[in-house]
Formats: structure tokens, C-alpha cells, sequence
């Protein structure tokens, strides 16, 4: 089953793109910084021209679509002419503005539109597939490291909050070691933005042949992790990383999806649960007494 839509959402395509980059030969991998950094000018030149551009054959340029999942390049040509809109070319322009009231709000903008185009590789059956897997799993054990364990953390807790009962293990070792404990009716959530985090990679190693089932949350279509997961959620950045606004909001798209997964989870499970944990929360909040207080009570 292919994980790249034929018709990405509008505004998709270059996380497609993107999301495919490292699992393309050197020649390809040009062809598609091509589409990637030249966007506005790729989408009204020819193959011939992509490959003069990208020192190589018009052959390489329509295989490189093609491996990207696309029909060919006219139909990638017609996504990005699709994708390519005047508002948004005004937009990053301003990011090189000299007056912080200017280009301060253009990189809130862009961080946005980065964030809305993040889904253009998701496959929504294998998300459903993955929400269900967690609701009914067992045990759920998630791990993450580095940039993305902060939003594994999260995502551990909005699960607990949920009545979704979970381990998030920060010490390397001890991921290891609870991934290989894993079995059939299990899952473990690997949250990496490359996929290729070696701690993270690990862990799922460990988990491999366990029966269990492995969800792997990235920003790539093709990684170590990719290889190893049972369920791969794609959601990551349509923007080089050298972008100035890219750190941010490749931090908050792992969070906002995560959460979302999270009240994909929920629905599975129906509201009931999450309530009961809410109301537990709200009477150990209440009955807390800050320390010291009953001291000066008394």
C-alpha cells in the first residue's frame, strides 16, 4: 500500500515531497530540491528544464516524480501550480522586512502555513488504524528522544488524562528495556521527526518480533523507522530546516498531532473514561495543601 496520496491537500505537496527526499538517489535527490527550493519557477518549465537545472536527464526528472508517488511530472507540475498562491508568496517575502512590526508577524504566519501543509503525507486509514490500536491495546509504552521526546512526554500524559494508561520511560535503558517486554496486544509509540534517532531506533528494535505493534510518528515516509513500523504516521514540515521559523513549528506540529492522535484515541474509547480521570485530577488539585499551610493553621 502506497503511503503517498495521489492528490495531496492543497498545500501538501511539498510535504510529500520532503517527506520521501532521503530515500531518493543522489540525481533525484537535485531534482527534488529543485521542486522543493523553486517552487514558483518549477511549475512553469518543462522536464528539460528541471534536469538542466538539476545537472541531469529528463528521464531522472520523471522518475523522480514517480518515485515521490506522483503520476508524472505534468501531474506534479499541476500540484504545485495548484499549491502556488500569491498570498503566501507575499507572506514569506515579508520575513526579510527590516521593521520587527513586519517580519515578527510573517514568521507567526509562516510557522502557520508550515503547520497546516505538515498532514500532506498522512494516511488517514493508517491513523485510524493506529488510534484503535492504542485504545484497545494492553499495555502502551512510548518512546522519544532528543528534540522529539518532549512531545512524547506530552503525548503520555494527554493518554493518562484520557484514562489511556501508558509508560514513557526517559532513561534510554529503561526503553529498551520495556520494549522488549512488549507482546501481542501491545503497542509502542516511537515519536522521532527524522526517523532515524539511534536511541529511539533502539527501543523499537527491541520491540521487533515481540508481536507487538509498532506506531512510528515522524516527519519522513522512508527511514530506519519507517522500516520497522507497523503503523507509520507522517506529519512534518513542507520547509527546509534552515528556515528561521522551522524549529518552532516543527515542535509544535509533533505536539498538535500528537494531540489530535490523542482525541482520535479518546473517541475510540468513548468519553466516559476520560471524564472519570478528569474528575480524579480535579479532587487531588482541590485536596492538595500547599506545604507549610496546615502548619500555620495550627
Amino acid at each position: 500500500m502506497s503511503i503517498t496520496p495521489d492528490n495531496p491537500p492543497v498545500g501538501g505537496t511539498l510535504s510529500v515531497i520532503r517527506s520521501l527526499l532521503p530515500s531518493l538517489v543522489p540525481s533525484e535527490q537535485r531534482v527534488a530540491v529543485q521542486f522543493l527550493e523553486h517552487t514558483d519557477e518549477v511549475a512553469l518549465l518543462s522536464a528539460a528544464d528541471v534536469a538542466a537545472r538539476a545537472n541531469t536527464s529528463p528521464a531522472t526528472v520523471i522518475r523522480t516524480c514517480k518515485n515521490l508517488g506522483f503520476k508524472g511530472f505534468q501531474h506534479l507540475r499541476l500540484l504545485l501550480i495548484r499549491d502556488t498562491g500569491a498570498a503566501r508568496a507575499e507572506g514569506n517575502s515579508r520575513l526579510d522586512a527590516a521593521d520587527s512590526r513586519e517580519w515578527v508577524p510573517a514568521h507567526f504566519d509562516a510557522a502557520v502555513q508550515n503547520m497546516s501543509d505538515a498532514l500532506g503525507a498522512l494516511n488517514y486509514s493508517e491513523f485510524d488504524r493506529a488510534a484503535t490500536a492504542i485504545a484497545r491495546a494492553r499495555r502502551v509504552l512510548i518512546v522519544g528522544n532528543g528534540g522529539s521526546s518532549p512531545a512524547a512526554q506530552a503525548f503520555a500524559l494527554l493518554l493518562v488524562i484520557a484514562g489511556r494508561g501508558s509508560e514513557a520511560p526517559i532513561d534510554s535503558v529503561a526503553q529498551q528495556l520495556s520494549a522488549g517486554t512488549l507482546g501481542a496486544g501491545d503497542v509502542l509509540v516511537a515519536v522521532s521527526s527524522s526517523g532515524q534517532n539511534a536511541v529511539t531506533m533502539d527501543a523499537v528494535a527491541a520491540a521487533s518480533g515481540t508481536g507487538a505493534t509498532i506506531v512510528g510518528v515522524t516527519g519522513y515516509a522512508r527511514s530506519r523507522l519507517s522500516e520497522y513500523s507497523t503503523l507509520l504516521l507522517i506529519a512534518g514540515t513542507s520547509e527546509p530546516i534552515t528556515a528561521p521559523y522551522i524549529v518552532a513549528s516543527g515542535i509544535a506540529v509533533q505536539l498538535l498531532f500528537l494531540s489530535v492522535l490523542n482525541t482520535a484515541v479518546t473517541r475510540k474509547m468513548g468519553p466516559g473514561r476520560a471524564e472519570h480521570v478528569m474528575d480524579q485530577v480535579i479532587d487531588l488539585v482541590s485536596d492538595r495543601t500547599p506545604t507549610g499551610e496546615s502548619d500555620r493553621q495550627e
